[in-house]
């Protein structure tokens, strides 16, 4: 007897494939059984028909790496079809553990009370006892990797030795399970890197054949010299390349998009690994201190502060944001009408305004008030920022080498739509209502495309002998709608019914991948 069937409903399975009907049945944990043949015998009935059947959508870039602590269900993923999470991105993550790295990747990951873990393996174990809704695969960080040898004195290059301790910590993640590395070159300390460190820590990559991603230097004046940095490291180290979130920010830069892309294909015709994901949003979200100079990033929050309190340093960093040399200056880029402070800590009346807002309710330039809010803030401050046209949105979203990501973060009350909605927003508006592509290409975006990028053997497609992790949802129904995900139905996790008619069942039948 099978322990599920879904019968009747229309198959759309993650190769990019037509449509067909049929009936799944479930044993355990795997998908036991696909055809047209009628099936009696099951523990439990779901009636699929009027639906699509789907596998489990796979994000392949997030921030959940502590939001999987604090609130271990995950319904907020669960409800947009999400059952699996790939965590660790922008070199931004929780192990190996030290010291300093709950302070530096709070604005992007949160805060969380018990770290009780010290590397990749008592992480993972730390997650596994406590249950959780969906499935993570992680990637090791490189802020991690660096504070972990360098301490609070990570703002340099890294000697021989640190490089070659680097190394050995990446290599002992990767041989635990971890499925790659990833790097923020845009944050401190990762800005901090040598060309050799990263060759390094890239061929251990190589060597594990695991995933390189990346959070290139620039995405906004310099986007074409950046994507080139990290591609000619590829070339040179062999390495699979996922670039993180591809744009080009600034009303000045949208002409650059063409080029990026055929940078991309070129590099794919000559046989380097390199593809690249994408949210399906115009604007961003990050810290909004990533908005001060690297060399004020590189100090403690502390020394930030009172860097910010000092009106010799305040010059010098306005002058270095207004004109900056070899970082994106997102202030210099995108001006204050086109920053909002989504949330602030200590100055929460600013809350969901714009720099320039911000500015005038102060009576001051906004620069300057941005200055002040930052040297007073002693808790989380996070933005969103105006990044990119719709038209190169779309055009990126058309490339064939785009998969889903969705970038989400969940430091604040008050985050960007995209942790709560992208996955239906880019099915029910880009997919479904303006057609940029066909509804079985963008499941396969979003599935299959991901699973392989990934190099996930068993997930990403309704086939037999996968995992069933799978979702169930009415395209004619399907939207963002008041800020609910309305139209998934139904959504499993390892055979387990984790959302059923629309509401989250509670069942944590999640794993570490």
């Amino acid at each position: 007897m099978y322990d599920a069937l879904i019968s009747g409903a229309t198959i759309i399975d993650g190769t990019g494939s037509a449509p067909y009907k049929a009936n799944v049945a479930l044993f355990g944990d795997m998908i036991g059984f696909i055809g047209k043949e009628g099936i009696s015998r099951a523990k439990t009935q779901i009636d699929g028909r009027g639906l699509v059947l789907a596998p489990g959508f796979i994000d392949m870039h997030t921030h959940t790496d502590l939001e999987v602590l604090r609130s271990r269900g995950m319904e907020v993923r669960l409800l947009q079809g999400i059952t699996t999470d790939v965590s660790g991105n922008c070199g931004i993550g929780t192990f190996p553990y030290s010291p300093a790295l709950p302070g530096y990747v709070a604005d992007v990951l949160g805060t969380y009370d018990d770290w009780s873990w010290t590397d990749y393996p008592s992480y993972r174990d730390t997650l596994m006892s406590r249950g959780m809704g969906i499935n993570e695969a992680f990637l090791v960080s490189h802020t991690a990797l660096r504070l972990a040898v360098m301490g609070s004195d990570s703002g340099r290059e890294a000697s021989e030795d640190e490089i070659r301790r680097m190394c050995d910590l990446l290599s002992d993640a990767l041989s635990a399970g971890a499925w790659g590395f990833s790097s923020g070159l845009y944050y401190a300390p990762c800005v901090f890197a040598s060309r050799e460190e990263l060759r390094r820590l890239l061929a251990v990559v190589r060597r594990h054949d695991r995933v390189f991603a990346v959070h290139h230097r620039c995405e906004g004046d310099e986007v074409v010299e950046s994507l080139e940095e990290v591609l000619s490291l590829a070339r040179e180290t062999g390495v699979r390349l996922e670039v993180s979130h591809l744009k080009a920010i600034g009303r000045r830069n949208q002409d650059k998009v063409e080029r990026l892309l055929e940078m991309i294909a070129r590099e794919r015709e000559r046989g380097v690994d390199v593809k690249f994901d994408q949210y399906p949003y115009t604007f961003g979200s990050t810290s909004l201190f990533s908005l001060l100079p690297p060399d004020i990033l590189a100090l403690s929050r502390l020394e930030q502060r009172l860097a910010l309190g000092l009106e010799p340093e305040r010059a010098e960093i306005a002058r270095e944001m207004l004109s900056p040399r070899g970082w994106d200056s997102i202030y210099a880029m995108v001006g204050p009408d086109g920053i909002r402070a989504m949330y602030l800590e200590t100055d929460s009346q600013y809350s969901g305004m714009t720099l320039a807002q911000i500015g005038e309710a102060r009576g001051q330039d906004p620069l300057q008030a941005l200055f002040d809010i930052l040297s007073e803030e002693t808790g989380l401050a996070v933005m969103e920022d105006e990044t990119e046209s719709d038209e190169n949105l779309v055009r990126i979203m058309s490339d064939p080498l785009m998969c889903f990501g969705s970038d989400s973060l969940y430091s604040s009350p008050h985050p960007h739509p995209r942790s709560h909605h992208a996955a239906v927003e880019f099915l029910s508006r880009y997919v479904i209502g303006r057609r940029v592509m066909s509804l079985e290409e963008g499941i396969r975006r979003i599935t299959g495309e991901a699973a392989d990028r990934l190099g996930l053997k068993d997930r990403g497609y309704v086939r037999e002998g996968c995992k069933a992790d799978l979702v169930l949802f009415s395209p004619e129904e399907l939207a963002v709608s008041d800020g609910v995900n309305r139209g998934i139905r139904t959504v499993l996790v390892n055979g387990a019914v984790a959302v059923e008619d629309g509401r989250v069942t509670g069942t944590l039948a999640g794993r570490v991948l």
